[in-house]
């Protein structure tokens, strides 16, 4: 089901996004901390603020006001986060930059960098070294050497049973594990996810092997971009070799102790001994787009992670437009604004004309990214031009894709 376009909230998106420019729209150059071999109990006490100050903050952030719901009570994450898929808000937040294990939720990482690079219908036959290097009762889907598989089986494999050996068959022809991580981190340095230390592409416990609810939730906003990305991970379940595999993530197929999610449509769930279990999830209702992702419940039983993401979504769906985000996603530094020319740079060139070295310098100040034309008009245009930048943040997703089944 498409998530149609809300213009009747702009006029709101733009007075909401202008009260947070000061604070939220330019990444902090804070460094994430340097990874140890096992998760801490607690926060670390510099957390990076890449999306806003108050997401460095250690605790629950949210802006509670008159008809805003109050959080529920019993989320016992160490971390979590409730975005806006489209507009990047983040509508409230627990230790969202806290470095942790992310478990197959990386996955989504590995999925992200590696789509685009093999066609669904490559066929690739399995050797022994395309298995080799997982770790002990690493998951699996059942790759078998010798076998012919397509990448579309293999990215089955990755997505519904997150299986390391399709993780390590896709890795071997993208020229081996080791380029694999190398690539992932790169793209996470690119989508601005700096919390994130990639060691092994699968998510298998390794030590400082690090990500954050913030960053995940970058991850997948970015891969859901990507129409396979949106079609693998909502997909219920599909035929695999001789047989039917099924997704492992319960707001999506459902379990004993679990409904199937009301509008859910992926992304990806987690679970490793240093990692507990890890969960990203994205739902559509009423035409808004949420992402929850929720890292290392505390409580034990079963299930946990995805009853405490269905109580944030809950949340989310009902304070959607009436609380002040504390916070968003940035966007990848490709699609960051490119800065103004400044005055002198123009009249240098002979491009400035009257008003443009002062709109210029308005622009450098004001950090929007607004653009030659507002430059050129004046000082009102860059105000104007200023609020159609910060309407235009939006990140549109496209049609996500519902709860299927493949043949």
């Amino acid at each position: 089901m498409s998530a149609p376009k809300k213009t009747g909230r702009r006029s709101l998106l733009v007075t909401s996004a202008t009260l947070l420019s000061l604070s939220v729209t330019a990444p902090a150059a804070l460094a994430a901390p340097v990874p140890s071999t096992s998760p801490a109990a607690t926060p670390p006490a510099t957390m990076s603020t890449v999306g806003g100050v108050r997401l460095g903050q250690s605790g629950t952030q949210v802006n509670l006001a008159p008809g805003v719901p109050v959080l529920p009570k019993d989320i016992t994450a160490r971390s979590w986060i409730i975005t806006d898929a489209e507009s990047g808000d983040v509508l409230a937040a627990h230790d969202a930059h806290w470095p942790l294990p992310p478990a197959s939720t990386l996955k989504m990482l590995f999925a992200d960098t590696l789509l685009p690079r093999f066609p669904q219908e490559t066929e690739h036959k399995v050797m022994s070294s395309d298995l080799a290097g997982m770790g002990a009762g690493s998951s699996v889907v059942g790759i078998k050497e010798g076998h012919t598989y397509t990448v579309h089986d293999l990215w089955l494999g990755v997505f519904l049973r997150s299986g390391n050996d399709a993780v390590h068959v896709l890795s071997a022809m993208n020229e081996g594990v080791a380029q694999t991580v190398r690539d992932m981190q790169d793209h996470a340095d690119e989508l601005q996810a700096l919390d994130t230390h990639v060691v092994s592409p699968d998510g298998y416990d390794e030590p400082g092997q690090v990500s954050s609810a913030y960053d995940l939730t970058l991850i997948a906003r970015s891969g859901l971009q990507k129409k396979d990305f949106r079609d693998y991970c909502a997909t219920v379940s599909a035929r695999f070799g001789s047989g039917v595999i099924r997704n492992t993530n319960r707001l999506l197929s459902g379990d004993t102790d679990v409904p199937v999610y009301q509008g859910i449509a992926g992304v990806k769930n987690g679970n490793t001994t240093n990692a507990g279990a890890t969960f990203t999830g994205v739902a559509e209702r009423n035409g808004r787009v949420l992402l929850v992702t929720v890292m290392h419940p505390e409580k034990p039983g079963h299930n946990e992670v995805y009853k405490e993401a269905a109580r944030l979504f809950d949340w989310g769906f009902q304070a959607a437009g009436k609380v002040n985000p504390v916070g968003e996603l940035v966007r990848p530094k490709s699609a960051l604004p490119s800065p103004a020319p400044s005055a002198s740079a123009a009249n240098a060139t002979g491009t400035g004309g009257p008003g443009t070295g002062a709109a210029a310098r308005a622009t450098a100040g004001s950090g929007s990214g607004v653009g030659t034309a507002a430059a050129i008009a004046g000082g009102l245009l860059v105000l104007l031009g200023g609020g159609a930048f910060l309407v235009n943040r939006r990140w549109p997703l496209p049609d996500l894709m519902r709860r299927r089944s493949r043949p």
